[in-house]
């Protein structure tokens, strides 16, 4: 994520671009959506399209360009960053605020009749293609497949060349399964859904199928490939140079290995060679690409939500264990950051965000299975931290100030997991104001964390309890209260969330399955807060069994202390303040041990977890 405070002036690129859009038919609208071939969340550099041409760096969010105008599309996190970063030639559309249209409603809405829109086909999911041409007959509008990127030929030279860093073998003691019964696991969805072979598009799908892992992309230990797993054969597209003696061994004989480049020309011979139709198609998730199922044809093919990323949300028990490793380790380097910080502070010392953020890097990086971070740092002090994807430029950011509210949302990748958590902070006196918003934040984390609920329940049904106890105070928040998480893959993972978006509710949270714990609040221009945990969805053990279906509740494994000098007592009940003071005890005997020749953090983390 890039810093999020800087305005890039896009006169010159929009003028080119429009030169090209006269050029090809003409397109009257050209759409540029945040995601690259394989529909990822976090990009390569070469894949940062809507940022180059827009300047808004967010990872969320679409711009479409007609001949006068340009606007960008995102949603609530990424509001306050859009104002900080477009520049005149773009208009913010505040997607979710009354009267504002998705960017797919706009193009069927507001374009003059008979409109030529057009896009990369390998940038939009051919279920989302699908839909937008049908929204679009009514005034006569037609959607215009453009092989070569528009945008990619205004960037030109300047563009970054793709990665093609090694890939590596993730070893079954951090894997816990071989990755020949993850595939006859695949085989056996083809077999139920009766269908010849599936396309695997996602890059974290790959990954996991495989137990490979790579760094083509920041923060996400995924690389570049596709690949196509039939009854009998399964074939991974990958770039050669990529690809070591060490890890064609792990393969083994009965995964074939070819070029990246190779994967459409091998789709369309496919089709052939299994004889695909209507009747018996080839599998492609809702978030393969259009240029995928134009590849195979679309009467041959089956959209649906890929069996992968079902199989992949639900962790083995050595994943599992590895989650509460991971993040009993992570919780060390956290006690010695902000144990570093208070005495920095306390002591006088100047010192801004990303100066912190690098110190905290600095004691993840010491720590044992260490890969990287598992997404930009958020550190931000005071105002900042209204922003809520807020990332500090090291050339012009913040200083830390110790009479404002420090927000610092963080993870990391080990090789035995990943790791999310947010703790807020306020090293000089909190006002009252501050403290009852925290303690409300923190009722509806306790909410999140202490629930009980049937087989069959979605993220979607409990996203209102953590929002119960600011509800109470005419206050919210404007993102989803937790997403899945990758073990040593993407920090971000579905199918599953908790969240207001209705397609949570397609998913019910299952055993196994690994998703954060993080609602806050935002007063916008003066403080931020949220409190985030990663939890593991397990059995409960309930007096009943009410409709024989079982029950279910969260395990907490992020080990940080929650500020209690942020806690309005008078707001907490009894059995809340029982929680925390139970979470601070478990937090100081699993993450003590580790800080045996750290005093400071040791003495700071003995006074963080004190009982209230």
């Amino acid at each position: 994520m890039a810093p999020a405070t800087q305005t890039v002036n896009t006169t010159a690129r929009l003028a080119a671009l429009r030169d090209l859009m006269r050029g090809n038919g003409p397109v009257d609208a050209y759409v540029v959506p945040s995601e690259d071939q394989h529909s990822s969340e976090y990009l390569a550099h070469c894949d940062e399209r809507r940022a180059f041409i827009s300047g808004f760096t967010g990872s969320a969010g679409c711009a479409v360009i007609t001949s006068k105008d340009a606007y960008l599309f995102t949603d609530g996190r990424y509001f306050l960053q859009a104002e900080k970063q477009l520049d005149g030639n773009w208009k913010l559309m505040k997607q979710g605020l009354p009267g504002v249209p998705s960017w797919q409603e706009f193009l069927a809405k507001n374009l003059e009749p008979s409109s030529r829109i057009g896009i990369d086909p390998t940038l939009i999911s051919a279920a989302d293609a699908d839909s937008l041409k049908e929204t679009l007959i009514p005034k006569k509008s037609q959607l215009v497949p453009i092989d070569m990127n528009l945008v990619d030929q205004v960037w030109g030279a300047d563009r970054p060349a793709r990665p093609k860093n090694k890939v590596f073998p993730l070893d079954i003691k951090y894997s816990g399964q071989p990755h020949h019964e993850k595939i006859k696991q695949l085989r056996d969805e083809l077999t139920n859904q009766k269908v010849k072979a599936i396309v695997v598009s996602m890059l974290d799908e790959v990954a996991w199928l495989f137990n490979l892992r790579g760094s083509d992309i920041d923060f996400n230990p995924v690389f570049f490939a596709y690949a196509v797993v039939t009854h009998d054969t399964a074939v991974l597209f990958v770039n050669p140079e990529q690809v070591d003696e060490a890890v064609r061994g792990h393969l083994g004989r009965d995964i074939e290995v070819r070029a990246y480049d190779e994967f459409f020309a091998y789709l369309k011979r496919l089709v052939t060679e299994l004889d695909a139709s209507e009747d018996a198609p080839i599998l492609i998730s809702d978030k393969t690409s259009f240029a995928v199922d134009q590849a195979i044809g679309q009467d041959k093919v089956q959209i649906t939500r890929s069996p992968v990323t079902d199989l992949k949300s639900i962790k083995n028990a050595t994943e599992i264990e590895g989650f509460r490793q991971s993040h009993i380790r992570d919780g060390a380097a956290l006690a010695r950051y902000f144990a570093w910080l208070e005495e920095q502070l306390n002591n006088g010392v100047e010192l801004n965000e990303s100066q912190a953020a690098d110190k905290l890097e600095e004691y993840r990086s010491q720590l044992d299975l260490y890969k990287g971070l598992s997404f930009t740092t958020i550190s931000s002090t005071g105002p900042n931290g209204a922003i809520i994807h807020y990332s500090p430029d090291p050339s012009d950011c913040a200083i830390i100030e110790k009479d404002q509210i420090y927000l610092c949302d963080s993870g990391g990748q080990y090789l035995d997991g990943t790791t999310d958590v947010t703790r807020t902070w306020h090293f000089g006196t909190p006002t009252a104001e501050e403290k009852r918003a925290f303690t409300r934040v923190l009722q509806g984390h306790i909410a999140i964390d202490t629930a009980v609920f049937p087989n069959g329940t979605s993220g979607y049904v409990i996203d209102s309890w953590a929002r119960r106890a600011l509800w109470a105070d005419g206050l919210d928040y404007r993102h989803g209260t937790g997403h899945g998480v990758g073990h040593f893959l993407n920090v971000h993972e579905g199918p599953h969330g908790i969240g207001v978006r209705i397609a949570y509710n397609s998913t019910a949270l299952k055993v196994g399955m690994t998703v954060s714990n993080e609602p806050g609040y935002y007063a916008d221009g003066r403080f931020g807060i949220r409190i985030e945990n990663v939890v593991i969805v397990q059995e409960a053990q309930t007096p009943n069994n009410f409709g024989s279906k079982g029950y279910l509740r969260m395990e907490h494994v992020t080990m940080c202390p929650i500020q209690k000098k942020l806690v309005d007592l008078d707001v907490l009940t009894p059995q809340e303040r029982d929680w925390l003071n139970r979470y601070h005890e478990e937090t100081w005997e699993k993450v003590s041990p580790l800080l045996q020749n750290d005093k400071r953090a040791l003495e700071w983390l003995k006074r963080e977890c004190s009982p209230l």
